[in-house]
Order: C-alpha cells, then structure tokens, then sequence
C-alpha cells in the first residue's frame, strides 16, 4: 500500500479511534435505558440486574492499565484489533443471551475488549500527533465520544422500543468489523516501553472489589450480620490491604501508591470515586424510575434523561477553559453541592404522582454541577504528576471511575432494595426516593474532598526551575 502522506494519515488515526471510543461509549450508556425491558424479559430482580454493568466496570476498570501495557508490549494496533474484535464477540453473546447469568458473563466479556481498546485509543492518537496539534485532536475525539454518552440513553430506548432490547447489542457488529478492517488497513503499528504485567496486583484488587461489592448485594438479602456477609466485607479489606502493600513493593505497580502523597491527586481522586459513584447509580436506577413509576415507554424514559446528560456537552468546555483562571477547587467544590442540592431535590419530590417537568430543574442543576467537577478534578490530578506520569495517572483515574461507578450502583441498588420493591409504581418510587438521598450524600462528601484540593497556584509557583520537575510529584503548593 502507498504510505500516506502524514496529514491524511493523522486523520485517518483521528477517525478510526474516535469510532472505536464512540462504541464503546455507546454501548456503555445505550443499555441504561434498556434496564426495565430486560428485567422483564428475565424474570430478574434489580439486584441481580445490576451486574450487567458491574461486570462491565469491573473488568474494565481492573484490566484497564494491564491493556495499555499490553500493548505497549506486543504493539499497539494488534492489541487494540484484538480488543475491537474481542469486544464484537462478546456483543454477540449478549445479544445471543438466554438469562441473566449469561448476559452478566458477556458484559464482562466486553468489559475486557473495552479495557484494551480504550486506553490503547488514547496512546495511538497521541503519538500520531505532535505536541501543538495533539490537544486539538484530543478535543475532536473527546467531543465524538461525548456525543455517544449524551445520545445514548435515547438511541438505546428507541431500538428497545422498537427492535428489542437485543439489539442494543447486535449494532456493534457492523461497526466494529469495519472497525477492525480500518485498524489494520490505515494505522502502523508501535510500541512502548516493554514494562512488567502487575498481575498479583490485578488479581487483589479485582477480589477485593468484587468481594465488597458481593457484601453490599447480600446484606438485604442474607441479613447485613450474616456470616456471608461478614465474612466477604473482611476478605474485601484483607484483599485492599493486600493489595496496597503488594503495590508499594512491586517493582513495577499497576498503582504507584507514592503518587497519593500529593494532596492535590488523592483529592481530586477521591472527590471522583464518590461523584462517579452516584452518577453511575442514578444512571442506572433513574430510567427505570421514568418508566417503572412515571409510565414512560423505553424511548421517552432516553429523550427525558436529555436535561442531564446533555449538559456535558456546553458545561464541560467551559469548566476546561476557566479551570486555569479559577483552579481546580472551586469547580469540583461547587458543582459537587450542585450536584448534591439537585438530586437531594428529586429525593424529596419523587413520588407516582409527580410530573415530568417537575424533575427538569434538578436534573439540570445536577447536570450542570458535575459537567463542572468532571474536568476540574481531571486536570487536578494529572497536572500534580511530572509529564512521564501522566499516562499512568490517568489510567488510575479511569479505574476509580469505573469502580466508584460499581460501588455507587451496588450501595444505591441496595438502599432501593431496603425501602422499595419494583412490584408497584408507589413501592418504586419509595425506593427510589431513599437511593437517590445516599447518592446526594456521597456528592456532598464528594464536595468535601474537593475542599482539600490545593488551591490555585500563584504565577510565581508556575515558574519553578526546571530542577523541581525531576521530582516525581509536584508541589501542592
């Protein structure tokens, strides 16, 4: 084939990642949505439903850094086809899914397939383009994927409505296949740095999360004193404990635990953990709440979730552009109590007989509050790392993303499940109701966190000696 010419082949490398990172982030919000169609196809309570997205988040967030190594290691094009096709495969087994156990096995088949082709995305547009043209590329590919997130909810209640709740996951046929044509046709291969696989450290914190997560489910179930209980809370903890202490003797740690020495990046990472936490948990109860109590078809329940999701697309570039004037703090505290103030406000008002629009205001509130905590928090952590780091940092932050949004869905569902019950619209909405207060209360602590961010740096701070770069963290001055 005759090389490109090196702009044609930068967009072709901008177009072919921002495909994959659209599925992805498609299939990732299209199945919200879909909640309440597959809950009746199955016969299946909402505490086993939630594992279609915990086993999604649960082995993308733990395999997310060992991706990026890999294909760092046996090159970046093989393994991110390799993650598309991965991805495609386990889309068909879903679709294929006769229950709710195989549907939860195949999410976490595609969990794995995203958890190379995400970060293995970011590492080939980066390299494809030079460092004055790279934050515009990054601009178009966040703003693609962006668009998948806001769309989504909508896209995946029409195709319920209409094609069945299935084929939310036959569509990413089509795609990926061409997808995977394009990966080996247009990009060349690279590679990184051949670092060693933490893989004790992947299999102590997948157990651990997974063991905590498992005692949330049960406590409603087997009683929050059983010994199940009990005893998968304390396995939890020894396996975290485990966890930290292998990653501060490793040699090569898929989580550099020194990083968590600036105060700027254990802030901003803990302020994402709970922010995400109730995000994914509201996500994950509130379409159902439009369609189990309110009445709305799949369809409506997407197009009503527009007021909040939608909000990322105008609030979050604003916050990216003042977040250097103002700092960080300011964004991530204020939008956390807006946040907070809007879904304590649909706590308060929830009920069978409220309307719609009654809900508009708050979700926006909430919307608009988080769209400004998002970047702010982003940048804090990855702006108190030295530029080597960096890609490091931000795989950590995704995989606080992702677990924070296990842990915010396995609490929120097991508060739905003390105080209601899916059998009545009154009985929904209780439960609904209580869920939505915990999911207030982890933004408020959220908030609390971003209040121990640094604040904004002085000009003078900013133009340190190139000495102090060499240190592995920066100040938190």
């Amino acid at each position: 084939m005759q090389a490109l010419k090196p702009r044609a082949e930068q967009r072709w490398v901008l177009g072919i990642t921002a495909l994959a990172s659209f599925m992805m982030a498609l299939d990732a919000m299209i199945i919200t949505t879909a909640f309440a169609t597959i809950r009746a196809d199955f016969g299946s309570p909402v505490e086993t439903l939630q594992w279609t997205v915990n086993a999604f988040n649960l082995t993308f967030a733990v395999l997310l850094l060992t991706g990026a190594a890999l294909g760092d290691r046996f090159g970046r094009r093989r393994m991110f086809a390799t993650g598309i096709a991965l991805f495609v495969l386990a889309s068909a087994a879903c679709a294929l899914a006769g229950n709710a156990a195989a549907l939860i096995a195949a999410r976490a088949l595609q969990g794995a397939g995203a958890a190379l082709v995400m970060p293995l995305a970011m590492a080939i547009l980066s390299g494809a383009f030079g460092r004055e043209e790279r934050a515009r590329a990054l601009g178009i590919f966040s703003g693609i994927t962006g668009c998948a997130l806001i769309i989504g909810p909508a896209i995946g209640g029409l195709i319920s409505e209409h094609l069945g709740w299935r084929w939310i996951f036959w569509i990413n046929l089509p795609i990926g296949l061409v997808a995977i044509v394009l990966v080996l046709a247009r990009l060349r291969e690279s590679f990184g740095p051949a670092a060693p696989l933490d893989i004790t450290g992947l299999v102590l914190v997948a157990i651990a999360a997974l063991a905590l997560v498992w005692s949330l489910l049960r406590g409603n179930v087997v009683g929050w004193t059983s010994a199940e209980v009990i005893g998968t809370l304390i396995a939890g903890m020894v396996f975290a404990a485990g966890f930290v202490l292998w990653e501060l003797r490793a040699a090569a740690p898929m989580v550099p635990i020194r990083l968590f020495g600036s105060r700027a990046f254990a802030s901003a990472m803990t302020a994402s953990v709970l922010f995400y936490a109730a995000m994914y948990g509201v996500l994950f109860l509130l379409p159902q709440f439009l369609q189990t109590t309110l009445g709305f078809d799949a369809f409506g329940a997407g197009l009503r979730l527009l007021p909040w999701t939608a909000t990322l697309f105008v609030t979050a570039p604003v916050a990216g552009a003042v977040v250097n004037r103002l700092g960080e703090r300011p964004l991530v505290v204020t939008g956390l109590f807006m946040q907070a103030f809007g879904l304590g406000w649909i706590a308060v008002i929830a009920a069978p007989s409220i309307g719609y629009a009654d809900l508009v205001a708050p979700l926006v509130l909430a919307g608009v509050g988080v769209s400004m905590a998002m970047p702010a928090a982003q940048n804090a952590m990855l702006s108190s790392v030295v530029v080597a780091e960096m890609g490091k940092a931000s795989g950590i932050f995704n995989m606080g993303r992702f677990l924070g949004g296990m842990f915010g869905i396995a609490a929120l569902v097991a508060t739905f499940s003390a105080n209601g019950r899916v059998d009545s619209a009154a009985h929904f909405s209780d439960g609904f109701a209580a869920a939505m207060g915990l999911a207030a209360t982890l933004s408020l602590v959220g908030a609390t966190a971003g209040a121990c961010l640094p604040g904004r740096r002085r000009v003078a701070a900013a133009a340190a000696p190139p000495a102090t770069m060499a240190k592995p963290l920066r100040g938190d001055a």
